[in-house]
């Protein structure tokens, strides 16, 4: 008994156990921007199909992305993490759609 409570005591003496590390949860990916250029050679309805065959977008939302491209040059098609967009840009380029890809800070 009296070897009991010198270990009691004596924290030396007693075993110690190991904590589980602390996970962090994921963190999300930084995002990037899908963009649209306009081309003098692909035709809308194309490229409105094109879209709704490449990216979660209705076909409204693919018509107002192509005119926003046919008149200012450029549109955002949506925003995604980095190996997602270089995807979409392969894909697109696939079909004959100039599409670039940069950060979206």
């Amino acid at each position: 008994m009296a070897d009991q409570e010198k270990n009691l005591d004596n924290p030396q003496g007693a075993v110690a156990t190991k904590s589980k590390p602390v996970r962090k949860p994921p963190q999300p990916l930084p995002p990037w921007k899908v963009l649209l250029h306009n081309d003098d050679k692909n035709d809308m309805q194309y490229v409105v199909t094109s879209i709704v065959e490449l990216t979660p977008l209705n076909e409204q939302d693919a018509i107002n992305r192509m005119k926003e491209a046919h008149e200012t040059g450029v549109a955002l098609i949506l925003v995604t993490h980095k190996e997602r967009a270089e995807l979409y840009q392969e894909q697109f380029q696939s079909k004959g759609l100039t599409v670039t890809i940069e950060p979206a800070e």
